[in-house]
């Protein structure tokens, strides 16, 4: 059965660049994509996808907001947040939303399909030098 991700990303670009990332694996299936968090969420409850890459600023609900709303539903969606910013505080922050991780958007090359499959066997992925399962 195939793994179904959810892409959560404002700019249509960034949606493309993931799956073309993405396409190196056959059973892994882009169930949809989501401009806003807002539609994140709806998606999810509608889609019950394994994996939602969401990026962290989004109109209309930011994917912090999305990620929170997402871990109180029943969908079991892991959330693996896709984002240019890299602070100090990320970490908290995405643990705090109930999120499983973050990889940076400069470093997806490299640490996209890894941070994937790590959290598809129930660990995290904080950054490709810090690793907590």
């Amino acid at each position: 059965m195939a793994i179904k991700i959810l892409i959560a990303d404002d700019h249509e670009i960034v949606r493309q660049g993931i799956r073309r990332v993405l396409e190196i694996k056959p059973d892994w299936e882009i169930c949809g994509e989501a401009a806003n968090g807002q539609e994140a969420v709806r998606m999810a409850q509608e889609l019950i996808p394994d994996i939602i890459i969401m990026d962290v600023t989004m109109p209309v609900m930011s994917g912090f907001e999305a990620a929170d709303e997402i871990s109180r539903l029943p969908v079991g969606s892991r959330v693996l947040f896709f984002t240019m910013h890299d602070s100090s505080s990320l970490a908290g922050s995405v643990r705090k939303s109930g999120a499983q991780g973050y990889v940076v958007k400069s470093r997806a090359a490299q640490d996209l399909v890894q941070a994937l499959e790590r959290l598809l066997k129930g660990g995290t992925f904080f950054d490709s030098g810090m690793y907590a399962h």
